[in-house]
């Protein structure tokens, strides 16, 4: 179903982006384009000398802080502020990539491995929440797509320039990780206002989980995309396997399948919001969730490189429809002084699926790999059945003016 809009370009809507969003979207874009270590760190730990094993470690403390900052992000963003929290978590993270450059025994790696992802993650809700109170309704969607913009265009392009750095030094990796953060916090410092911070007595978890306990829409949604969250993280664990196992191509021809889902990204989303904003969130989430499931599913029918290609295709189509709608859809069920926990909350479902997803799929890629497939489109289709079924459930709920004014379908 089409929802009332108004017809402004894409030009003209993102000249309506107020300065501060543009202060953020450039630090993000230069952050990410410094996200080096992370991805290498598998790489960098057997280079030290460490087994696999210590590296699954490793990325699963990584994961756990992730998991935990989701919750303590979103309480500091309502409680101290969204500048204050987002200072927070520059600085912090900087510091402790700087330390785990310098660990070298197990107990000290996982440590700081933890420590980063808990710090670094504490950024997610308080950027959201403040992206929410800069942003009007009507234009959520492009701003939430030009974040997406960024992100993808500053890692395709970081990963490029760290793999040639990783070949002469794996520090300057992590120097310059702690550098690109501390320019994200010096442009946050100076580029980004305080605003009032919510009262003590209604900045804890305790009411906010009330709250979150009578929004059924919200309830769903943060359901439906635990689970495209799950079937997000098959495409660095079972699909890489897909490509390189089943269809025995070469792993360079995985990374080009791949960089091809952020080239298509950056050059198509933003063009493509113009088309999916006229349509009610819940519809475009449902449709871009139901396509993104048969595109991994499709998956089943052989593993060969046509089929993982036109996999790639139509999974990126759906993930362009549905993500964008998603963020700016999840920001408008959210009080405005509940804006940081809620946002935690949609952190940490998607640092759970992180955690779940890898370990699920492969689990069932092992037993039956059509099975694993098949999984991942039944699962697209129950998300697209729940966030329908939240639209209706909010049909009397009064929503905020402007693009999610058709939220039911």
């Amino acid at each position: 179903m089409k929802t009332d809009s108004n017809d402004t370009s894409l030009w003209q809507d993102l000249r309506s982006l107020p300065a501060e969003y543009w202060i953020m979207f450039s630090g993000t874009l230069v952050n990410r384009f410094g996200h080096f270590v992370i991805p290498f760190l598998a790489i960098y730990l057997g280079q030290q000398g460490h087994d696999a094993k210590v590296a699954s470690f490793a990325l699963g403390a990584y994961g756990a802080g992730a998991l935990i900052a989701g919750a303590i992000g979103g309480y500091l963003a309502d409680r101290i502020g969204r500048k204050a929290t987002m200072l927070l978590a520059c600085t912090g993270s900087a510091i402790s990539m700087l330390m785990l450059s310098q660990a070298h025994e197990v107990p000290v790696l996982i440590c700081a491995t933890f420590l980063n992802g808990l710090l670094s993650a504490i950024y997610g809700p308080a950027s959201g929440a403040l992206i929410a109170d800069l942003i009007p309704p009507q234009l959520r969607v492009r701003a939430f797509s030009c974040q997406r913009f960024a992100v993808n265009l500053g890692f395709a392009a970081g990963m490029a320039t760290a793999g040639f750095m990783a070949g002469r030094s794996f520090f300057t990796l992590f120097v310059v990780d702690a550098a690109t953060t501390l320019i994200l916090g010096v442009l946050v410092l100076v580029g980004v206002k305080n605003r009032p911070r919510v009262a003590k007595e209604h900045s804890g978890w305790g009411i906010a989980l009330r709250h979150m306990k009578t929004n059924r829409p919200f309830q769903l949604a943060v359901a439906a995309s635990f689970l495209i969250g799950v079937i997000f993280w098959q495409m660095s664990t079972t699909y890489a396997l897909q490509a390189t196992k089943a269809a025995k191509l070469e792993e360079s021809t995985y990374g080009l399948l791949m960089a091809m889902n952020g080239i298509l990204i950056v050059f198509m989303e933003l063009p493509l919001t113009s088309y999916t904003r006229r349509f009610s969130p819940v519809i475009a989430m449902a449709v871009g969730y139901a396509i993104v499931g048969v595109g991994m599913g499709m998956n089943a029918i052989g593993a060969s490189l046509p089929i993982l290609v036109v996999s790639m295709l139509v999974f990126t189509v759906g993930e362009m429809i549905a993500l964008p709608v998603n963020s700016s859809y999840m920001a408008s069920l959210a009080p405005d002084e509940m804006r940081g926990r809620y946002q935690g909350v949609i952190a940490i479902s998607w640092s759970m699926a992180t955690m779940m997803g890898p370990l699920v799929g492969i689990s069932l890629y092992e037993a039956s790999h059509t099975l694993l497939w098949l999984a991942t489109l039944v699962l697209a289709l129950i998300a697209a059945a729940l966030t329908l079924a939240g639209g209706r459930v909010g049909k009397a709920a009064a929503l905020p003016a402007g693009e999610l004014r058709g939220a039911e379908p």
